[in-house]
């Protein structure tokens, strides 16, 4: 049964470092007039009120986004997605989250695309409605590896791939990697980027060492662990392995972890940005 709902953790440390990711990835998309796609496989609602009973019955977004709410890092990549969520904000008051799919339509141009899949009914409804009429976004009722099969490749040569399972599922670790070959085969030439949620280390390690087996021709790894690595404890840390990385990434996110360490960790919180293969590693 499909029961997982990202609205009881939008805007946690997890979100934070995904969408800044996310952010960077995209403008440097944008430094060339050729349009591009997004491709996000895992939707979700598109956007997530602060207020919900949702987010205040877990409020983990109080260790994320609002902690860096009224902050000015002067880091580039954190000081972009703080102004992006306050555009969606307007009021000055921190009322909604926006999910991946509102942040990357946000920073589109007219040229470029955005193709979402959402299996969960309500998630999937709440996203059709939110771009209805937006002639740039098509979201489509799928699983997330029916719509890489369904949607790719998309019409431009040039874009990202966002792969954010829950991971509650134990094959979500096992069914990744092969998905992301599959995508590769048909879209060689966009940039890939993965979530992976940091539960039990060994899990994880083993979780990345099977790209780095796989051969990927590129691969960046960046982690941020809010607590020290304790099984049983949740949710730790989290982290992106991102596939063809625009060649600025590795030195953006190295410039931004430090700070992200002060304001989202607490002691015995660590971070990494490390190239797994590619040049540099």
């Amino acid at each position: 049964m499909l029961s997982y709902r990202h609205s009881y953790h939008a805007g946690n440390f997890a979100d934070v470092l995904k969408h800044i990711v996310q952010i960077a990835i995209i403008e440097y998309l944008k430094k060339k007039d050729k349009p591009f796609t997004v491709h996000d496989t895992h939707g979700g609602a598109g956007n997530y009120l602060i207020d919900s009973d949702h987010m205040q019955k877990t409020g983990e977004y109080r260790d994320g986004i609002e902690r860096l709410w009224d902050k000015r890092t002067e880091v580039g990549v954190i000081d972009q997605y703080v102004k992006l969520v306050k555009q969606l904000n307007p009021v000055g008051k921190l009322r909604e989250y926006p999910g991946s799919p509102s942040i990357a339509a946000s920073l589109l141009r007219e040229q470029d695309r955005l193709q979402c899949t959402e299996l969960h009914s309500t998630d999937f409804e709440l996203l059709h409605k939110r771009f209805a009429g937006d002639k740039r976004v098509r979201v489509e009722k799928l699983d997330a590896w029916q719509g890489i099969k369904a949607m790719m490749p998309p019409q431009h040569r040039r874009g990202m791939v966002l792969i954010d399972p829950s991971y509650e599922l134990e094959r979500d670790y096992r069914d990744v990697l092969p998905a992301l070959q599959m995508a590769m085969e048909r879209w060689a030439t966009a940039t890939y980027a993965i979530w992976y949620p940091v539960l039990d280390r060994n899990r994880t390690e083993h979780f990345v060492r099977e790209f780095i087996k796989a051969e990927m021709p590129d691969l960046l790894r960046v982690e941020l662990c809010v607590r020290p690595d304790a099984s049983g404890r949740g949710m730790t840390g989290s982290g992106m392995l991102i596939i063809n990385p625009p060649y600025t990434l590795a030195q953006h996110m190295a410039q931004a972890m430090p700070l992200l360490k002060e304001h989202l960790c607490d002691t015995g919180g660590h971070g990494m940005v490390k190239r797994l293969t590619g040049e540099g590693a």
